[in-house]
């Protein structure tokens, strides 16, 4: 099959050896982001609240640069630097997916690119 890289412009440019993307059939696999402001490629450190909404926004333009949404995500990884966060993006996901959600991970990190408080990688499928 053939791979197709994903690039837009709404997600922060990758900050290393990667896509933000890869397309191969009908799965999607983006790649980690963090709160990073696209236009400024800053690091969005107002809230802990403001910084899960920042990834949940980055993941979603990457989906629809694929030519998805972040409903047609099967797998969520979440990466935290304090898992007393978790409760927090527990809070916030309901308002970027409805049910049924997708399968998901939380893992707590020691340290995360950029300093970040957290992160999220996700696999899609978009039907043809």
């Amino acid at each position: 099959m053939k791979r197709q890289i994903i690039n837009t412009e709404k997600a922060p440019q990758a900050i290393g050896t990667y896509s933000q993307a890869v397309k191969i059939g009908d799965a999607v696999y983006l790649s980690g982001q963090i709160p990073l402001i696209p236009e400024t490629m800053e690091l969005n450190t107002e809230s802990m609240e403001s910084q899960i909404v920042q990834v949940f926004n980055n993941l979603a333009a990457v989906a629809e640069a694929a030519g998805g949404s972040l409903g047609d995500i099967a797998k969520l990884n979440i990466f935290l630097t304090d898992m007393s966060h978790f409760p927090l993006v527990n809070e916030i996901m309901p308002t970027f997916f409805t049910e049924p959600y997708p399968a998901r991970a939380a893992i707590g990190v020691a340290e995360l690119p950029k300093g970040a408080a957290v992160e999220m990688d996700a696999i899609m499928h978009i039907s043809r």
